[in-house]
């Protein structure tokens, strides 16, 4: 087998490794997707060359939670609540998406995900209606050259819809024949979304399945402050370990957080997401105060953006002003800011990169690891100068400033455009799948938002809508 060799000469090197720091004017060599050397001047012989001089060099950006099937219905929620995301996105809109739909959305969000310097998703994919649909999802994300984690989401999109799926058990075992499609050393691996207003015998045996398959779990916890967290009941049952990834909990207690700490578990914060669905501040610092690494997502593209910069921006934001917030109520300036930028970095590197169980491989720019790297820079003016690579990786750059994306030694964005993609008739293909979404499920009497009379939270406390009030998760 022909071996590949490729050498990224001179750049501003943000290593996200503690051992190397950020290096200026070095150089990365890399054979076969794996990185093999970092320095200065090194001899590459007649591997490819990328020229880094004067851009910032830095490790895929790794996205812990996003519903990546959305791509066609992006903006569609942008003034909608929580309670109208769920009925209008998870009742009525995911019931209308055919396989080819799902396939479509999965293919194009991790290309804008690419697109935008992240290299790793956890794609919670929770319109997997039919095997066709579970399928055509993986598929989708395979075809675009993205590394990440299948969650097969084991819950059906609405209650008032016809189910392919009869019974839980055949739910397990379609997520049975899906993890033995994907083999340890795949780009794509298999994880478990787990259902939500669930009985904890449901819960229970959702995590027992993804656990003989070694598969990383991940669920949205606390979210809706009408509900219990079920937090407590899931440490009760042993259902708590370090391979979980829980989203947003937003409404956790001090001993929820407890819980999940003594545990092990991983959470993923949505910053955008979040903060204009009324759904809470993001929880950086009760993070920092039960000694927990917080990870990032940009969760859905039907609400807001789809790239990490904008998480980054607003994640810092909060999390300097929840440590600042006492001392300003007080009438006191602080002296220093409590997150820096480096810090904020590592939510979207290594952090998230331990979160979903891949740090030996990716997360920082490390000898023995793999070549999932971004370039930044080019002529935008907000990339010049570049004095400080961190900070402006943080606060001063875009997905348009993302040069070069390369996964797994692959490049997949060269010259600021994804390779080997017809953007224009892609772009061709959304349009048309949005609008045979939207009529079907005008032609099915339904129209958006749909929340039920009365919120939908109301309606499922209130027993109209099933549920189990032990459960630890909601719909999202």
């Amino acid at each position: 087998m022909t071996q590949r060799w490729t050498v990224i000469r001179n750049g501003r090197i943000v290593t996200m490794d503690d051992s190397l720091g950020t290096l200026e004017g070095a150089d990365i060599l890399i054979e076969d997707g794996v990185i093999t050397a970092i320095g200065f001047g090194l001899d590459a012989g007649d591997a490819e060359v990328i020229d880094a001089t004067g851009r910032i060099v830095a490790p895929g950006f790794i996205d812990t939670h996003r519903h990546t099937w959305q791509s066609q219905i992006r903006g569609i929620c942008a003034d909608w609540t929580l309670g109208d995301y769920v009925s209008g996105v998870r009742f009525i809109v995911s019931p209308a998406y055919t396989p080819d739909d799902v396939y479509l959305g999965n293919y194009a969000g991790a290309l804008e995900a690419l697109d935008a310097g992240v290299t790793t998703l956890l794609d919670f994919s929770h319109c997997n209606n039919t095997p066709d649909h579970s399928d055509a999802a993986l598929r989708g994300l395979r075809d675009a050259g993205i590394r990440g984690v299948f969650g097969y989401g084991f819950f059906d999109s609405s209650p008032q819809t016809p189910r392919h799926f009869t019974s839980h058990q055949e739910r397990i075992a379609d997520f049975h024949r899906i993890a033995d499609t994907v083999g340890d050393n795949d780009l794509i691996r298999v994880g478990a979304a787990l259902a939500e207003m669930a009985s904890l015998a449901t819960t229970r045996a959702e995590i027992e399945a993804a656990r003989s398959r070694n598969a990383l779990i991940v669920t949205h916890t606390g979210c809706i402050w009408a509900f219990p967290t079920g937090v407590a009941e899931l440490e009760e049952s042993g259902l708590i370990d370090g391979n979980q990834v829980h989203v947003h909990c937003n409404t956790l207690s001090d001993d929820d957080w407890a819980a999940l700490a003594r545990h092990g578990a991983k959470i993923s914060i949505s910053p955008e997401t979040e903060l204009n669905m009324g759904m809470g501040l993001p929880a950086f610092e009760q993070a920092k105060r039960h000694g927990m690494k917080p990870t990032l997502s940009a969760d859905v593209v039907s609400f807001n953006s789809g790239d990490l910069f904008h998480q980054l921006r607003l994640g810092i934001a909060v999390a300097r002003w929840s440590g600042t917030k006492a001392l300003n109520a007080a009438g006191i300036d602080p002296v220093r800011l409590t997150v820096t930028a480096h810090e904020a970095l590592t939510w979207v590197t290594v952090n998230a990169a331990e979160a979903m169980g891949l740090s030996e491989s990716v997360g920082s720019i490390t000898v023995g690891k793999r070549a999932d790297l971004i370039l930044v820079g080019g002529s935008g003016r907000s990339q010049h100068p570049a004095s400080h690579p961190e900070s402006t990786l943080v606060f001063q750059t875009s997905p348009g400033d993302v040069e070069t994306v390369m996964v797994d030694g692959n490049v997949v964005k060269r010259d600021g455009r994804l390779v080997g993609i017809d953007r224009a008739s892609l772009d061709e293909r959304l349009e048309r799948s949005a609008e045979e979404i939207l009529v079907r499920i005008s032609r099915g009497g339904r129209r958006l938002p749909g929340t039920p009379p009365g919120g939908l939270f109301q309606a499922v406390l209130a027993g109209s809508i099933e549920s189990n009030k032990e459960s630890a998760h909601v719909a999202r």
